[in-house]
């Protein structure tokens, strides 16, 4: 992508309620631009790095047996009013023609059910699992924190189906190591730890999945043994460790990045949802809810990995491989080797972000690619040219070196 074509560039202003450093990064880098209060545009780079997370959650999703649907963000009121959840306050409720009362859906248990109800009638139709990766629409009091407190916001959402308890539990179980794959993937191992919550609708706890940070808006307290947190809402009754028992819990913040639960039978049961077991009589369908923010885990990722210039983007989730900065665009022969460059790293099906403006300084160029926060930064100009090639830097990195340029594809993988 040449970055004088780019759609969104980088900017000096800071939005006025960048209460967060995604927030302020993020709009000043050009990933996104806000629209009203918890509700942004993604703009080219910032819907790159939003799909690479969503293809991550999309493949271990499929790892467990996951199928991809996609439900409708509207909704009628009646499903709400069957499962009594009419009234939750972070509803957005519409009016549509013929004076139907309509929901703008937070969560989709209320529209999974009786879809899957209409595809599941026997134990031989069990297990089943979907997932569904949209947007999702919620009317927080007060929308804060950039992508991580959002009115409208991106969501993974799947949904299990068993024949009973304990197929339930073994599934449960399948998806919370996925889930552990995923933030692997995304470079969040070491930040992101188990954390007991508060039951769901069928069981003492339930599971989140929350990336420790100094500005997260969580209270955990986390075990210097094994790694397993607690949430604070639960500390009071659970005041060790529930996997090792050990009382040394540390409390520290983070962001809830993704949650799981067993539903059971509650939503099963409000739609009448039930399976023919093998002797023909019915039975009550076990549900299971796994949900994971796209959005709200690109923000925590950029919560996690910054410095004082800007973004530094694990390789995984970045929005370009490279950042090629050319200087000395008026020499025919930088230029002539800055496009030949160009062409070589595309055809080597790398990703390459080319910065080929010729009206900023050196300084301007490099200002920028720090806030971007690509990876690798390749530099031609003429020094680099006259010193025997380019100048490779990492982002994570003080350190830069020369390299030929023959050996860039081979430098570009390096650790």
């Amino acid at each position: 992508m040449l970055y004088s074509r780019l759609f969104g560039k980088t900017t000096k202003n800071i939005i006025s309620d960048a209460d967060s450093v995604n927030a302020k990064l993020l709009s000043q880098a050009g990933f996104i631009s806000k629209q009203l209060s918890g509700v942004y545009n993604y703009l080219p780079l910032g819907l790159r790095v939003l799909k690479k997370i969503q293809q991550i959650i999309r493949e271990e999703m499929d790892a467990v047996g996951g199928q991809e649907i996609l439900m409708p963000a509207l909704t009628q009121l009646e499903s709400w009013q069957t499962t009594k959840r009419q009234d939750l306050p972070i509803l957005f409720h519409l009016k549509g023609q013929e004076d139907n009362d309509l929901v703008l859906n937070p969560t989709h248990e209320e529209v999974v059910t009786p879809l899957a109800k209409n595809f599941i009638f026997s134990y031989r139709d069990l297990p089943s699992a979907v997932y569904q990766i949209q947007d999702k629409f919620r009317n927080e009091p007060r929308a804060k924190s950039g992508l991580l407190r959002g009115r409208e916001f991106n969501m993974k959402d799947l949904y299990s189906f068993h024949s009973d308890q304990a197929d339930l539990d073994r599934y449960y179980e399948l998806v919370k190591q996925a889930y552990f794959k995923i933030f692997n993937r995304l470079g969040l191992e070491k930040q992101t730890v188990l954390t007991f919550a508060s039951g769901g609708s069928f069981s003492k706890y339930s599971h989140e999945f929350q990336t420790v940070c100094p500005h997260g808006e969580d209270t955990i307290y986390l075990c210097q043994k094994c790694h397993i947190a607690v949430n604070k809402e639960i500390i009071s009754e659970q005041d060790t460790c529930p996997e090792c028992g050990a009382a040394d819990l540390r409390e520290t913040k983070a962001i809830e990045v993704g949650n799981i639960f067993k539903l059971g039978t509650k939503f099963s049961s409000a739609f009448n949802f039930s399976y023919q077991d093998n002797q023909g009589n019915p039975q009550p369908v076990f549900m299971g809810c796994y949900g994971l923010g796209p959005s709200r885990t690109m923000g925590a990722i950029v919560e996690v990995f910054h410095d004082e210039h800007g973004i530094v983007w694990p390789s995984s989730v970045a929005p370009y491989h490279v950042h090629l900065v050319a200087l000395d665009l008026f020499d025919a022969k930088v230029k002539s080797q800055a496009d030949s460059l160009y062409q070589q790293l595309l055809s080597s099906h790398l990703e390459v972000l080319y910065d080929d403006r010729t009206e900023l300084t050196a300084g301007a160029k490099f200002t920028d690619a720090d806030l971007i926060g690509i990876p690798v930064r390749l530099l031609i100009s003429q020094r680099s040219l006259e010193s025997g090639g380019v100048e490779i830097k990492r982002r994570s990195s003080q350190k830069s070196e020369i390299i030929s340029l023959n050996q860039i594809s081979t430098k570009i993988f390096e650790n």
